[in-house]
């Protein structure tokens, strides 16, 4: 069995509440906006709640992946898909999910603006406190003695299928115990049983 981590279920409640309090942050700031750049996947949905919110309707992307250990607090990040539009001359604002070792929010600022952009300002819903990048806002601060693997709404089904398959356990039941004692999720075995490996697959 692969090292299972601490992990920490957040819901559609949350993700409104980090939103809210984003938008809140930018608000005050003066300006807002005029571009938001979504970092790829995880930031994609953050971003769209806060062009609802702040009624900016300029988005475009800009994928980073991650190449390390999947659920650590390391890992190296790469652009894997360039900006999806131009920001030259715009107030940019780069989103994603969480700034945990910062690689991504670091890589996209430089990305931004070599590509032109007036000002650069970054958001992350969670700001780890080992993060390379402090966030220009951040909804919620997590120090880096209690980091935990947040799992969002938006990956629960990917997440799940990796924690899972990392318990090598031979059932569900095996498994959603493990995940229990380990992860201190109680991950129902409903969903577990939806993404258990079939057999001979791994």
């Amino acid at each position: 069995m692969d090292e299972l981590p601490r992990c920490r279920l957040a819901d559609w409640a949350d993700v409104d509440r980090w939103a809210d309090r984003l938008a809140e942050l930018i608000r005050a700031q003066g300006e807002p906006p005029e571009v938001l750049v979504g970092v790829t996947r995880g930031g994609w949905v953050p971003t769209r709640l806060l062009s609802d919110r702040l009624g900016t309707r300029r988005v475009v992307s800009l994928r980073i992946q991650h190449w390390g250990v999947t659920a650590t607090p390391s890992g190296a990040a790469e652009v894997t898909e360039e900006l999806s539009g131009p920001v030259q001359g715009y107030r940019a604002l780069i989103v994603d999910d969480i700034a945990d070792t910062g690689e991504s929010l670091h890589l996209a600022q430089e990305r931004v603006a070599r590509a032109g952009a007036r000002s650069v300002a970054t958001a992350a819903c969670l700001y780890i406190t080992h993060s390379r990048l402090i966030p220009t806002y951040f909804a919620e601060e997590i120090d880096r003695n209690r980091w935990v693997w947040i799992v969002f709404p938006w990956n629960y089904w990917e997440d799940l299928r990796t924690l899972v398959q990392r318990t090598g356990a031979p059932t569900p039941e095996r498994a959603a115990a493990l995940l229990n004692e380990r992860s201190g999720v109680r991950f129902p075995v409903a969903d577990i049983d939806r993404v258990f490996p079939a057999p001979g697959t791994t």
